[in-house]
């Protein structure tokens, strides 16, 4: 398709060298969920607003923000991508290294919490990566799923207001890794499992 060849080379190789097939079934449950949402509104001709929330939106949430846009393209799926926390923090450079590890092209204007411009297409627009409240006035209000990709949010967040549907996603926290020498394999491993389980839910031979 046109659209892949727009798409930074990298960014394609690394998608279609993803296997969505190794997911096993309990994922498979609580992806489809969200497969069944996306789909819908793709039924319905209107775009899908997901809303990626964890307690910092430094790591989790900011991974399935960026594979869920990217995977959503490549596969034609028209979605807004979007996420945040219970409270900010910073997009973790450890999730940025892992990002620039995958082929991406990343920006860092500095500061406190950086606004990284993560590119991945030569004719849209760089994604915007920072860490905010799912409540931020750069999310949507209404129409969207909450997909909660981690337990404590999930937990500590019983209304998101504005929410159509809300989602439990959780993944396993890199953080835990940091500082040791599994660091960056760690990250790269969540990186690429949440990238494998978007390419499941947009890929359209799942459907």
């Amino acid at each position: 398709p046109k659209r892949k060849l727009t798409m930074n080379i990298d960014v394609i190789d690394l998608i279609d060298k993803l296997d969505d097939n190794l997911i096993v079934d309990h994922r498979k449950d609580l992806l489809k969920p969200l497969r069944d949402y996306v789909v819908q509104k793709s039924k319905q001709k209107v775009e899908a607003n997901l809303n990626f929330i964890c307690t910092h939106n430094s790591r989790r949430s900011q991974l399935a923000q960026v594979w869920a846009k990217i995977i959503s393209d490549y596969y034609g799926f028209n979605i807004n991508s979007f996420s945040g926390g219970t409270q900010v923090t910073n997009c973790n450079r450890r999730t940025i290294a892992s990002f620039e590890r995958m082929g991406f092209k990343v920006k860092n204007p500095g500061g406190e919490n950086p606004h990284y411009e993560l590119t991945y297409h030569y004719k849209r627009r760089p994604i915007i990566v920072f860490s905010k409240t799912f409540d931020d006035e750069s999310n949507p209000k209404n129409n969207f799923a909450a997909v909660m990709t981690c337990t404590n949010a999930d937990e500590n967040c019983p209304i998101i207001s504005g929410a159509e549907k809300r989602i439990s996603l959780p993944f396993e926290d890199p953080k835990i890794y940091d500082n040791s020498n599994q660091e960056s394999e760690k990250y790269d491993e969540r990186s690429t499992q949440i990238a494998s389980e978007m390419k499941y839910i947009f890929n359209a031979r799942s459907h």
